[in-house]
């Protein structure tokens, strides 16, 4: 029977991120609206221990953090041009709170996603103050050592301080290119989640979660635009194979040999379900196309029933909206499934030039040279691709496919 989660830890999954959202638009101060939120959270383990739970949590903690940050600004006796704003809260009925809550949430991711910061300050900042992950499971998630974690972080706030980055919702024309940013970011979070590009593990799940959680949250902010929900139908229907992407001993499952019986078919719906919401816009992006591809291979039964062709026109579509050289790659991998693979290698030999220091260039050549029986190839383009990897479960699997075609030699 699972552990029963305390209301402490159910109210920090829920209010973290919106509590220091409404905290930082008031104090202009990100360092003080974590401090405040964070010692709200410390009180309530507390408090509610011995009282209970409150009727409205997020109401007691945001009174609570408010009261903590006059505190703290009036010992500090900075920021009082804003003193006046957070007294007057204080007597705020709660109902007051949503009033803010949407501005002051995309506020946060919009900051955390400010152009300003390169990706890894955007990455970090957006899991510390959207998610609520504290430094020591950020640190984990990327498996570095905590105190490394906490330097990047750290540094990410001073690049705020430095650049001066504003915690405000974009103006109406500058709101798509800001929100495509933020989108970016959380593709990001779940791309190292889905496909870990170090350590043991093919699959990190609890980054995979915390990108689904942005981009439904994402879509509440944004319930119009197109593309938010194109995001999140193309993370929900990706994530949804990932109980069936590796084997009992951690190593890949290629698409062709996964059982589909063991696809989230939550997931499917919830992914179809915004990439509806995402057909029923104007224009089409990036994320509705990728969705899209996604969305025909969750519909198909079996490999040989995805309609491939159309797979490898999406991507065309993808690529004339922005063409890079790994777009061309998947490309050329759905030729090989419609045309054969004499077809794809010919057209992934093209990027040859391009991609010579790309793993996943010389795996999938060494795949489609194997079904033509060109095995001292493939043995070659094995040995480049693993080589070229970090990830120490691919490196098992490509180390067994290497040795498996080497024997047949």
């Amino acid at each position: 029977m699972p552990a029963r989660i305390s209301p402490v830890d159910h109210a920090f999954r829920t209010e973290w991120a919106p509590l220091v959202a409404t905290l930082l638009r008031e104090t202009r101060s990100l360092q003080l609206a974590e401090d405040v939120v964070s010692e709200a959270f410390v009180e309530a383990s507390v408090r509610w221990r011995t009282d209970g739970a409150p009727r409205r949590p997020g109401a007691w903690l945001l009174t609570t953090a408010r009261r903590k940050a006059v505190d703290q600004i009036r010992r500090q006796q900075r920021f009082d041009e804003r003193l006046p704003v957070l007294a007057a809260d204080l007597d705020d009925p709660p109902d007051e709170r949503a009033h803010h809550l949407v501005d002051d949430q995309l506020a946060l991711i919009a900051g955390c996603a400010h152009p300003a910061l390169d990706a890894e300050a955007q990455v970090a900042l957006t899991l510390r103050y959207v998610c609520g992950l504290s430094t020591e499971q950020i640190a984990h998630s990327f498996m570095v050592p905590t105190e490394t974690m906490k330097k990047r972080l750290t540094r990410a706030k001073s690049k705020v301080d430095a650049a001066g980055v504003p915690f405000t919702v974009p103006d109406h024309e500058r709101l798509p290119d800001r929100l495509t940013a933020v989108c970016g970011v959380i593709y990001a979070v779940f791309n190292e989640g889905y496909t870990s590009s170090v350590g043991p593990e093919l699959v990190r799940g609890s980054l995979c979660d915390e990108a689904i959680w942005l981009s439904e949250l994402l879509c509440e902010l944004a319930p119009d635009d197109g593309e938010v929900h194109g995001l999140a139908g193309l993370i929900l229907l990706t994530d949804s194979r990932r109980y069936s992407r590796t084997d009992a001993n951690g190593l890949p499952v290629l698409l062709e040999d996964q059982d589909r019986t063991d696809w989230d078919t939550g997931k499917i719906e919830r992914g179809l379900r915004h990439l509806a919401r995402s057909a029923s816009s104007s224009g089409i992006g990036p994320y509705r196309l990728m969705g899209s591809i996604a969305g025909l291979h969750a519909r198909s039964t079996s490999v040989e029933t995805t309609p491939w062709a159309r797979i490898a026109g999406l991507y065309g579509a993808l690529i004339a909206l922005h063409d890079s050289p790994v777009l061309r790659l998947n490309q050329a991998a759905a030729l090989a499934w419609s045309e054969g693979p004499a077809t794809g290698l010919a057209l992934i030999d093209e990027l040859a030039h391009e991609l010579d220091d790309y793993s996943y260039f010389h795996s999938s050549r060494a795949a489609l040279l194997a079904k033509l029986d060109r095995t001292d190839d493939a043995v070659a383009a094995y040995e480049r691709a693993i080589a070229l990897t970090s990830n120490e479960a691919e490196i098992r699997w490509m180390t067994l496919r290497h040795s498996s075609i080497a024997g047949e030699a």
